[in-house]
C-alpha cells in the first residue's frame, strides 16, 4: 500500500508542477500588456508635450503679428499729430498713442513669456526622444525575455504532460479514479501529510484510531475532515521520495 500512496504523491507531483506552469504562463501576457500599457502612458504624456508646444508656437506666432499690426497703428497715430490743429485733439491722439504702446508692450512680454515656455518644452521633447528610444528597446528586450519564457515553460509542460500519462499507467485505475474524483473537488490537491496528528491540508486534528491506522500503513486512508486522502508524513519511507 506504500507503494500506491507513493505513486499518489509523485501523481500529484506531477500535477502541482502543471498547474504552477500554467499559472506563470498565464502571467506572461499580463506582462506584456503592462509593458504596451507602459509605453502607451509614455506616447500619450509625450503627444501631449508636443501638441502644446505646438500650441505655444502658434500663440507666439499670433501675437507677433498683432504687435507687427499694433505697430503699424502705432506709426499712423504719430504721422497724423502733424496734422492736428486743436490743442484738445493733439492732447487725446497722444493718449492714444501711449495706449497702444502701452498694449504692445504687455504683447511683446507675453511673448517673451511664450518663448521662454518653449524654450522649455523643446529641452523636454528633445528629452523625450531619447526616453522613448531607450524605452523602446527596454520594452523590446522584455517582451523577448518573456517570449523566450513562455517557449520554455510551453515546452516543460508539454514533457510533463507526456511523464505523466505514462506515469498513470503504473498506477490502479480505481485509486486513479478517485484521485482525479478528489482533485477535482478539492482544488487540485487530493492527497496530504499528517503529522503530529493534524493533516496538513486541511489543519485539522483527525481521530487518534485513524491516525494509529495511517501508521500502521496497511490501507489509503481519508481526512475525515477535508475527505483528501492523507498518509503518514513522519514516515521515513515517503520522506525520501
Amino acid at each position: 500500500m506504500k507503494d500506491t500512496i507513493n505513486c499518489l504523491i509523485q501523481l500529484q507531483d506531477y500535477d502541482s508542477r502543471i498547474q504552477e506552469i500554467i499559472t506563470k504562463r498565464k502571467e506572461g501576457p499580463l506582462k506584456l500588456q503592462k509593458l504596451n500599457d507602459e509605453l502607451d502612458s509614455m506616447m500619450k504624456r509625450f503627444q501631449e508635450q508636443n501638441d502644446k508646444l505646438e500650441s505655444l508656437k502658434r500663440d507666439r506666432g499670433g501675437i507677433e503679428q498683432d504687435i507687427q499690426d499694433m505697430e503699424n497703428r502705432i506709426g499712423k497715430s504719430d504721422m497724423k499729430l502733424s496734422n492736428i490743429k486743436s490743442n484738445k485733439e493733439y492732447q487725446a491722439a497722444l493718449k492714444e498713442i501711449d495706449d497702444l504702446g502701452r498694449i504692445k508692450y504687455e504683447m511683446e512680454d507675453n511673448v517673451l513669456q511664450i518663448m521662454e515656455e518653449i524654450e522649455e518644452l523643446e529641452k523636454v521633447c528633445d528629452k523625450n526622444k531619447d526616453e522613448k528610444e531607450e524605452l523602446g528597446k527596454k520594452i523590446k528586450l522584455d517582451q523577448d525575455q518573456i517570449s523566450r519564457e513562455l517557449d520554455a515553460m510551453e515546452k516543460e509542460c508539454k514533457d510533463l504532460e507526456k511523464e505523466r500519462v505514462t506515469f498513470t499507467q503504473t498506477i490502479e485505475q480505481e485509486f486513479f479514479k478517485q484521485y482525479l474524483f478528489i482533485k477535482e473537488r478539492k482544488g487540485g490537491k487530493a492527497i496530504g501529510p499528517v503529522i503530529g496528528g493534524v493533516c496538513q491540508s486541511c489543519h485539522m486534528e483527525i481521530p487518534q484510531q485513524t491516525y494509529n491506522e495511517l501508521i500502521r500503513g496497511r490501507s489509503l486512508l481519508s481526512c475525515t475532515n477535508c475527505d483528501r486522502f492523507i498518509y503518514w508524513g513522519e514516515d521515513t519511507y515517503f520522506q525520501k521520495q
